[in-house]
């Protein structure tokens, strides 16, 4: 009888790597997915952080001590100025827009009053007292968990719940 040498692998050793590797992947996407969570999560954040930064240059540089109450006038520059960037980054140009799988949004607060007229701001639009705005999860669970809110005072606060914060910040707490 003659035994053939023979090279490669077995059906059963291509089995066993195959079940390693679903194994290891069912343990480390669980984990991926939690940190792209925790990404957008961030992202966020850093957006409110750039909406607080921007509201302030233009209370002080453009709006007669008011704020902007929508992220397009925001993102409108000065009347009269050779540039055309507002005081905002472009990819958060106008209200509803999706930045890391938040929808993010600013508007005058509850208890605003106009300031300053569209004569009287630089770049022609009417400013307000105070603003409030505002990041959700396009889907919670998937793109983010919590939501996150801020208002003329700065302070960052958070909702677990991944729901839309309202002007009030009722039911959210601060973020540390």
């Amino acid at each position: 009888m003659k035994i053939r040498d023979t090279k490669g692998f077995t059906l059963i050793e291509l089995l066993i790597v195959v079940a390693i590797i679903g194994i290891i992947a069912a343990i480390a996407v669980p984990g991926l997915l939690r940190a792209r969570m925790s990404g957008n999560e961030a992202s966020a954040i850093g957006s409110l952080r750039a909406i607080n930064s921007a509201q302030s240059t233009y209370s002080s540089s453009c709006g007669g001590n008011g704020y902007a109450s929508t992220l397009a006038q925001l993102n409108t520059p000065p009347t009269g100025t050779t540039s055309n960037q507002g005081f905002i980054s472009p990819d958060l140009a106008s209200d509803g827009v999706v930045k890391s799988g938040y929808l993010v949004n600013v508007d005058a607060d509850t208890s605003a009053s106009t300031v300053a007229t569209a004569s009287q701001a630089c770049n022609g639009v009417a400013t307000v007292s105070s603003y409030f705005s505002e990041a959700h999860p396009v889907t919670v669970g998937s793109t983010g968990q919590r939501s996150f809110a801020t208002d003329t005072r700065g302070t960052i606060y958070f909702l677990n719940t991944g729901a839309t914060i309202a002007a009030g910040m009722a039911g959210a707490q601060v973020l540390q």
